[in-house]
């Protein structure tokens, strides 16, 4: 068997984010629904980003925030995904490699320019997304370093990539590698209009491929068509080894065959943007996860990362979480050199 030197390596949209404050008025003069993601094609991303004031521009997309919270915690993180051999390509690759996640893709040397997200965050701390997604969606199974994917202890999958087709090709290739090694296979459903999609080919991946699985109320809900949450909850116990559904501030319900673990929400601070707060979640729970955990302890870890980032501007933490874990859970990190 490969030896796991990985904790986690994560498939996603390789995404340059720019997060701006902007107010309720500049939705309504660009025709924004707040609170949404809008797909914008790259006229439309140029246009928007000139009308709007300085930003913070780091690399981003789910997966990506993902894996940079669980090197920040301290674990091996590895990541995958497409960026183009332009300037925002280079940004990418420099911000994740800066946080200590290994990332290797080799840049697309023609198509689509590197993919963007603008986050208009307004004074209630909601943020709209307009996403041009650029070279990100022309992942392939050729993309992938499956030599890293046999190493991780665990496979992170973005459910937003779910929407090409080649990129399902690759999904499907790396969850087997993944298992063919031992190791495990997580997704997150990302969001619920992408659900409402896919829905039937969800539920294959999900019964087929998936062992832990993460979604908020509205992702499981439209996965299973189902009523109320509790109803959601009961579809799809057992259907893979771990849920971790979240509820914002009602916080979260950790599944896992006949046990149900409720998870408190943290909170930290007034609410400032919830930009990565689920993926931050995810960073938290597959860290504890790969240290050996118990799945309290998981989840404790996920809402209180959670917790922290809805405290600042943008989804990447701009504290220690090692030391945020120690300070609220008496946690003794180990160093990415020293975990097991």
């Amino acid at each position: 068997m490969t030896a796991k030197n990985l904790d986690v390596v994560g498939i996603g949209n390789a995404i340059v984010d720019v997060l701006v404050h902007a107010e309720e008025r500049f939705l309504g003069d660009h025709g924004l629904t707040k609170g949404t993601m809008t797909l914008v094609d790259e006229q439309q991303a140029q246009r928007l980003y000139g009308s709007v004031g300085p930003g913070l521009e780091t690399s981003g997309g789910s997966a990506a925030n993902t894996l940079a919270g669980i090197a920040q915690l301290g674990g091996r993180a590895g990541f995958i995904g497409r960026v183009r051999d332009d300037q925002l390509g280079g940004i990418f690759a420099h911000d994740i490699r800066a946080t200590g996640a290994h990332f290797d893709t080799p840049p697309a040397t023609a198509g689509p320019a590197t993919a963007r997200c603008l986050i208009l965050v307004t004074p209630d701390a909601q943020r709209t997304m307009c996403t041009y997604l650029g070279a990100s969606v022309g992942l392939d199974p050729a993309d992938l370093d499956l030599e890293m994917v046999a190493r991780a202890r665990v496979l992170y999958l973005e459910g937003y990539l779910w929407d090409s087709d080649a990129a399902k090709r690759a999904f499907i290739a790396a969850a087997e590698v993944a298992r063919a090694h031992g190791g495990e296979v997580a997704l997150s459903l990302s969001d619920a209009f992408c659900v409402e999609r896919h829905r039937e080919s969800f539920q294959e991946l999900v019964d087929g491929h998936v062992d832990l699985l993460f979604a908020n109320e509205m992702e499981i809900t439209a996965l299973y068509r189902a009523n109320s949450f509790a109803e959601a909850v009961e579809q799809v116990r057992g259907r893979c080894r771990v849920a971790a559904l979240t509820r914002s501030e009602a916080g979260s319900l950790v599944l896992a065959g006949d046990e149900s673990h409720p998870i408190e929400a943290v909170t930290l601070g007034p609410l400032v943007d919830t930009t990565g707060a689920g993926d931050l979640y995810a960073a938290g729970f597959l860290h504890a996860y790969t240290q050996g955990r118990d799945l309290l302890s998981c989840g404790r870890l996920a809402s209180l990362c959670a917790g922290q980032v809805v405290t600042q501007l943008g989804p990447r933490s701009q504290v220690d979480l090692r030391e945020l874990a120690c300070r609220h859970l008496g946690w003794q990190q180990p160093s990415a050199s020293q975990a097991p």
